[in-house]
């Protein structure tokens, strides 16, 4: 179908608040409160210089350290029920799981030609220095801000914090404390915020003239572990870690280019689960790099048993992908040539 956007009337954005420290002020007593977003204009006066409408809607709010794949579900399907009536959205939600949260939505959003703009803050917005304005003002105007052609700037789900766009699933929470509290190490940012918004237009998703009605992935699959090695991990452990009833998939963070033990018994361990129906994706531990199996000896054993190599994926997003993959009922193939190709920029080919 043909999506088209109109730049003669204001941009309808829906602003989503989830929980987290964007949405705290402090009372009269000095206690942290629920901040009220249903009065944004009256609080912060300055958004309405961005000439948008802007409806407000509040999830249920939970602090993001218990966030679940239902509230995936549950932030997807509003998504959805609301798209056809608003040109962009922007997500309040708390620092600690917004990472996986973006990484999770941009696979359950299917067909997105829309701006879904994270953000959040790590100082409460009532406490007067806090990073929450500036972050809410900006991912505001980047999910209403379009190209020449009126088409969306960036039309996928990305992450917004102190100055810089990033791909919602290539990003990782790198600070608990400096207000630049996340980054991509391995993909540029879509933006860098200035005096101006600098978009950077060949690094994000692009609208075509003919899009999909959007579709969302709800069927998310349980049984998914991360697994991270080190030295003298303990062979039984990873043995019964490998024999949990239910495990499906396992997100397997090994040593810098994708390196792991080359001792039998090790590799025999992971034969036996993949040979039981379990999925194995490589991912290295190093912030930034890439998993190259076929470069080392030690990556090679990985290989030959069947671990399929994440590139460049961060955790968060290798996670999202096998629930999302695992997911849906997929044949092993089709499960294998997901995770083996980018869908949604989520590595480097």
């Amino acid at each position: 179908m043909n999506i088209e956007f109109d730049n003669e009337r204001r941009p309808r954005i829906l602003l989503i608040y989830t929980g987290g420290t964007i949405g705290m002020r402090r009372d009269g007593t000095g206690t942290l409160v629920p901040f009220d977003f249903a009065s944004l204009d009256d609080e912060f006066p300055s958004v309405r210089r961005l000439h948008l409408d802007i409806e407000v809607l509040k999830l249920t709010p939970i602090d993001s350290s218990n966030v679940t794949p239902g509230r995936w579900v549950e932030l997807a399907t509003v998504i959805r029920d609301n798209y056809a009536d608003f040109d962009g959205f922007v997500v309040l939600h708390g620092t600690d799981t917004m990472s996986y949260t973006a990484s999770a939505l941009s696979f359950m959003l299917e067909n997105l030609a829309k701006p879904v703009i994270f953000t959040g803050s790590q100082i409460p917005m009532g406490i007067l220095r806090t990073d929450g304005r500036e972050n809410l003002i900006t991912a505001l105007e980047i999910a209403s801000s379009r190209r020449a052609d009126g088409t969306p700037c960036v039309p996928e789900v990305a992450l917004y914090f102190q100055n810089r766009l990033f791909r919602g699933n290539r990003t990782m929470k790198q600070s608990a404390e400096a207000l630049s509290a996340f980054s991509s190490y391995n993909y540029p940012p879509l933006a860098e915020v200035g005096v101006e918004i600098s978009y950077n237009y060949a690094a994000a998703m692009r609208v075509s003239g003919e899009v999909e009605p959007l579709r969302i992935s709800t069927d998310l699959s349980g049984g998914v572990v991360v697994v991270k090695l080190f030295p003298g991990i303990g062979i039984d452990i990873l043995k019964a870690i490998l024999s949990v009833p239910g495990l499906k998939g396992v997100v397997l963070e090994t040593y810098g280019s994708g390196n792991a033990p080359t001792n039998g018994e090790f590799i025999a361990v992971l034969r036996d689960a993949i040979e039981r129906g379990i999925t194995i994706v490589n991912v290295t531990q190093c912030v930034g790099g890439t998993v190259r199996m076929s470069l080392y000896e030690t990556g090679v054993g990985l290989q030959s048993i069947g671990v399929i190599s994440g590139r460049d994926m961060t955790t968060e997003a290798a996670v999202a992908k096998l629930m999302y993959v695992l997911g849906g009922g997929r044949s092993p193939e089709e499960v294998r040539r997901l995770l083996e190709e980018p869908i949604r920029g989520e590595f480097t080919a």
